[in-house]
């Protein structure tokens, strides 16, 4: 093949699907080094071209190649990895989408950019909350672990949040009730002590559904530590709910349960609290009522009328 330019030699490296693009990596007789900055370049714009064409597998296919040579160069792969994921869903190939997004953004943590990681972590779980909660939750844990790693408190417990609800709309109440846990620390480290009142509300409802009381009544018991939270609302909220379901009373509970308080809570640990059911069957207990007349009274009567006289 005849030189294009003063020494210089181009080597085909194949043709871009659908295109008459032909992509070419250059060497020199001087210099024998693949230009793989300029054929990841080519491979950008044939990518976005497929991506405008909606020829979504070629566009994938051309982002992959494109974040090849970024690594053979040194550069940085993951963007065009994560374009490639956005292609697989737009394909609604989620599964694979989801492996694309992830390995980018592990590579943007390895390259010392962990917040745009994150941020690839979180809107690679919105995607595929419809389609899968259990990874859902997996990708917000990690992105909120990134976060946290970095000292990004409130970015990481909104992220953390997000997994807890979702934890709760799957019945892993365990997992909840420690994910809850943790969210409730970090508010109280970055001094929002208003929404650790909501965190304990929380908890409540899931130790509760779980059928533990006891866990239940240490978490608001621990919460009289936070300023402003004895006396507020919440506070007597939960001091009735546990005192309702303690004694088997379904009126309080309900009441409580059924409160704005509860009601308007986020959708998840509303429909806590709008099913929990008291323990024994619902039924309120009442004291044992003290005896008025009857076989009982006579009895009393008969026994005192035999002591009447003193005992001689």
């Amino acid at each position: 093949m005849k030189a294009t330019a003063a020494g210089t030699k181009p080597v085909t490296y194949g043709r871009l699907p659908s295109t008459g693009h032909i992509s070419t990596v250059s060497t020199s007789f001087t210099k024998w080094k693949p230009d793989y900055d300029s054929a990841a370049s080519e491979y950008a714009k044939a990518a976005v071209a497929f991506k405008n064409a909606k020829q979504f597998e070629q566009a994938k296919d051309a982002y992959v190649k494109e974040a090849e040579y970024h690594t053979e160069n040194k550069a940085y792969p993951f963007v065009a990895l994560e374009q490639a994921g956005m292609m697989m869903k737009d394909m609604k190939r989620m599964g694979e989408a989801i492996q694309y997004i992830e390995k980018a953004s592990m590579m943007y943590v390895e390259n010392g950019t962990p917040d745009t990681a994150a941020m690839a972590l979180d809107r690679a779980g919105k995607l595929i909350e419809p389609v899968s909660v259990e990874k859902a939750v997996d990708l917000y844990q990690k992105a909120a672990s990134v976060f946290e790693n970095e000292d990004r408190l409130r970015q990481a417990v909104e992220l953390l949040g997000k997994a807890s609800r979702l934890l709760v709309r799957l019945r892993r109440l365990d997992e909840a009730a420690a994910s809850i846990q943790k969210e409730k620390n970090m508010y109280k480290e970055i001094e929002n002590y208003p929404t650790c009142f909501k965190k304990t509300i929380a908890q409540v409802l899931v130790h509760l559904h779980r059928s533990d009381f006891v866990a239940a009544e240490k978490c608001v018991r621990e919460s009289y530590s936070i300023p402003g939270f004895s006396g507020s609302e919440d506070c007597a909220a939960m001091e009735q709910l546990l005192q309702g379901y303690d004694e088997q009373d379904e009126d309080v509970v309900n009441r409580v349960c059924n409160s704005p308080l509860l009601k308007y809570m986020d959708n998840d640990y509303a429909k806590l609290a709008v099913t929990l059911k008291v323990p024994g069957g619902g039924k309120k207990k009442k004291p044992p009522a003290a005896p008025q007349g009857g076989a009982g009274g006579s009895q009393a009567a008969a026994e005192e009328d035999d002591y009447e006289g003193g005992l001689c």
